[in-house]
C-alpha cells in the first residue's frame, strides 16, 4: 500500500505543481488526517490541530514549486511544514497571552462557555500530559518523535525531511523513549 501511495505521489505532484487542485485535492484527501493526526499529537489541542492542518495545506498548495518529496511521498514534508506551523501558532499565542496580561482587568476577554465534547475534553487533557514531558525534550528529539513515533514516518524518510542521516534519527528516537520514561515515571512518583 505504501507503494501504491508513494507512486500516486509522485504522478500528482507535478500535476499539483502546474496548479490542478483537483490533483491537489487528492493528495489533501489522502494526506489530511495524517497531517491533522501529528498537529494534535504537537498541540494537544483538536481545534488548532484542525487550523494547522488548514495551514499546512495553504502552504503547499502557495509553496508547490518548492516541495520536497521523500523516497515518493509527499507527506513527511508535509509533516515538517506542519510542526513549523505549530511553532509559529505557539509564538502568536505567546504573545496573545502578553498582549492580554497588559489589558486592564475589566477589558479581559472572556472565556467561551461553550461546552467542549466530553472525549475531546480528556483526550486534550491526556495529550497535554504527554507533551509537557515531551516539550522537556531537546528539539531535535522532539521531531524525530513527533514524526516517526506519532506520525508513523518511517525513519529513513523522516532524516530525508529533516536533513539528517537515518541513523541520527533512531538515536534521537531511542534518547527520546529513554527520556519520556524516566519523566513520566519520575512524574508519577511525585503525584502519589
Amino acid at each position: 500500500m505504501k507503494t501504491e501511495t508513494r507512486a500516486c505521489d509522485e504522478e500528482l505532484w507535478p500535476a499539483v505543481a502546474a496548479g490542478d487542485e483537483g490533483a491537489f485535492g487528492r493528495l489533501f484527501d489522502r494526506h489530511s488526517r495524517a497531517v491533522y493526526n501529528h498537529a494534535f499529537r504537537l498541540t494537544g489541542s483538536w481545534c488548532t490541530a484542525e487550523d494547522i492542518t488548514q495551514a499546512t495545506f495553504l502552504v503547499a498548495w502557495r509553496r508547490r514549486d518548492a516541495a520536497r518529496l521523500v523516497d515518493g511521498s509527499v507527506l513527511p514534508w508535509l509533516l515538517v511544514v506542519a510542526s513549523n506551523a505549530v511553532r509559529t501558532e505557539w509564538r502568536s499565542a505567546r504573545r496573545w497571552a502578553a498582549l492580554l496580561r497588559r489589558l486592564p482587568v475589566d477589558r479581559q476577554a472572556v472565556d467561551d462557555p461553550a461546552e467542549e465534547v466530553a472525549q475531546r475534553l480528556d483526550d486534550e487533557r491526556r495529550m497535554s500530559a504527554i507533551l509537557a514531558a515531551a516539550r522537556r525534550l531537546p528539539r531535535a528529539e522532539r521531531e524525530a518523535v513527533a514524526l516517526c513515533l506519532w506520525s508513523g514516518v518511517p525513519y529513513a524518510d523522516a532524516a530525508a525531511a529533516l536533513g539528517v542521516s537515518e541513523v541520527a534519527v533512531r538515536s534521537r528516537v531511542s534518547r527520546a523513549r529513554k527520556r519520556l520514561a524516566r519523566l513520566v515515571t519520575d512524574e508519577n512518583e511525585e503525584e502519589q
